[in-house]
């Protein structure tokens, strides 16, 4: 059985500074998904809601601005992956048999600056990968060190020269200009990217996703429930796996600290559940969180073989008339990466290119989408979307 994607909704990201409370921004989505898909909150059966910043029970303080309905509420906190575990169980609930249509919502109210702990009275859930921090510039911010160290392996490994990088940061900003709900439209060079302020190892300030508030929301539901209803069920969720460590994530390799392994497993049982090779993928959304990690996810998901990542993003291959598009959307990098929101804003993107509706940002003839959406601790969710219009 299918999970179709009825209707997505979602606000232009924005810069703490300019934000609206979380409430408010998740309300916005969801009715924006509701609107979407063609019906009303009463006819939604069960809701998942993820969000890293907010205390608990914020889901049904959200989706209480479109009127409190009776549903079960469930709230997912999965750090950086907490809007697609939401998904994950949105799907689960309809392939189950025990909800016909959910509604999924991701929101983020963040503070301006890196993200820092927020506990400091009780075991951090990164303790784990905090012991395998590296020891030097321990000023710099957390997420940083883990990924740069990544960064730093991969360019030790296949003796890569730093611009590459720094190409992937020009790419997110040469596609987010076309996307209005995008942070950062305004172009950049590859002198630009590695002249501005340094962060940690190779990576630069323009290199790292910024902090950033924002809300998306899917409605997902069964092909008789679309049937029923008359709605669009074009786009639908083709197969789905979310994954989590295993001990060689903390076997001193830092690729495989910030996630490679996970993705790699969670990828292929995709592939594999949907009889997909990776070649036919056309347009995929990362989780580019830092331009280290989309380099090394281009290979995780075997879009490009182990060491070739230089290659394929000299030769264009990551981008428009290459072989797969990489971030339609400007990526974190760009559009911008409001934790609990990322994973359903990657959804909304690709449902729109998959309905031909992405404008100036659509890849032509797509008719598969892969979403990558990683979150340390770790959670790894990988979604293969297809369009099937004219069966809906």
């Amino acid at each position: 059985m299918s999970v179709v994607v009825a209707g997505v909704g979602m606000i232009p990201f924005a810069t703490p500074r300019h934000s609206e409370s979380y409430d408010r921004m998740g309300a916005e989505a969801a009715r924006r998904a509701l609107g979407d898909a063609g019906i009303v909150l009463a006819d939604v059966d069960q809701a998942f809601v993820g969000y890293v910043y907010a205390d608990s029970a914020a889901g049904q303080t959200a989706l209480y601005g479109l009127g409190p309905t009776g549903i079960p509420v469930v709230n997912v906190n999965n750090w950086c992956a907490s809007g697609s575990t939401a998904l994950w169980l949105g799907r689960q609930a309809i392939l189950s048999g025990t909800a016909d249509c959910v509604l999924v919502l991701g929101f983020e109210q963040m503070a301006r600056g890196a993200i820092a702990p927020t506990y400091v009275d009780r075991p951090d859930s990164l303790w784990r990968f905090a012991e395998r921090l590296p020891e030097d510039e321990p000023e710099a911010p957390v997420a940083a060190r883990y990924f740069g160290a990544a960064g730093r392996a991969y360019l030790d490994r296949y003796d890569a020269d730093v611009s590459l990088f720094a190409e992937v940061a020009v790419k997110a900003r040469r596609h987010a200009a076309s996307n209005p709900a995008a942070v950062f439209r305004d172009p950049v060079t590859v002198e630009e990217v590695l002249g501005s302020p340094h962060v940690f190892g190779p990576l630069t300030r323009l290199q790292c996703c910024p902090p950033t508030c924002g809300a998306a929301a899917a409605i997902l539901c069964s092909e008789d429930f679309a049937r029923s209803r008359g709605l669009d069920a074009s786009v639908r969720i083709r197969a789905q796996s979310m994954t989590s460590d295993l001990p060689d994530s903390f076997a001193g390799d830092p690729i495989a600290l910030i996630g490679a392994g996970i993705a790699r497993r969670a990828a292929d049982a995709v592939y594999e559940a949907a009889g997909v090779d990776p070649e036919e993928i056309p347009v995929a959304e990362l989780h580019d969180c830092f331009t280290a990690n989309e380099v090394i996810s281009y290979e995780a998901l075997r879009l490009t073989p182990e060491g070739t990542a230089t290659r394929f993003v000299r030769e264009g291959q990551n981008t428009y008339g290459g072989r797969v598009v990489t971030n339609p959307s400007g990526g974190l990098l760009s559009k911008g990466h409001p934790l609990g929101a990322t994973g359903l804003a990657q959804c909304a993107e690709l449902v729109g290119q998959l309905r031909g509706r992405a404008g100036a940002r659509q890849v032509e003839g797509a008719t598969l989408a892969l979403q990558h959406n990683l979150g340390l601790g770790s959670a790894c969710v990988v979604t293969l979307y297809e369009s099937v219009r004219g069966l809906g």
